[in-house]
């Protein structure tokens, strides 16, 4: 088994910062796609970022030049994310995945919230 555990998230003023954070543990050595997603209220869950296995990211538009998705040698996955604007709330989520089976795992969430 696999579980992911997300933490980081918080309330913070528009043009501020937040650095998310994702705990893997478990089963977790062919696990070569980690991202992040998000959900608003009354939308659906939208993707953020990827990174691979070799370290290559992507990025959804909406957020690219503000957030940096990163991994470190214990497999925490995190998302920096900077210039946050009103729109970026949501419930931030992520995901573990084998490309290629249908192993793909999923974290509890955390609540990010950009208020005045």
């Amino acid at each position: 088994q696999v579980q992911l555990v997300e933490s980081g998230g918080g309330l913070v003023q528009p043009g501020g910062s937040l650095r998310l954070s994702c705990v893997a543990s478990g089963s977790i050595s062919d696990i070569n796609f980690r991202a992040w997603y998000r959900q608003a209220p009354g939308k659906g869950r939208e993707w953020v970022a990827t990174i691979i296995t070799g370290g290559s990211t992507t990025y959804a538009d909406s957020v690219k030049g503000r957030f940096t998705i990163s991994r470190d040698a214990k497999n925490t996955v995190y998302l920096q994310m900077n210039g946050l604007k009103p729109e970026d709330t949501a419930v931030y989520y992520c995901k573990g995945q084998v490309l290629g089976t249908m192993r793909a795992y999923w974290g509890q969430g955390t609540q990010v919230t950009v208020s005045s």
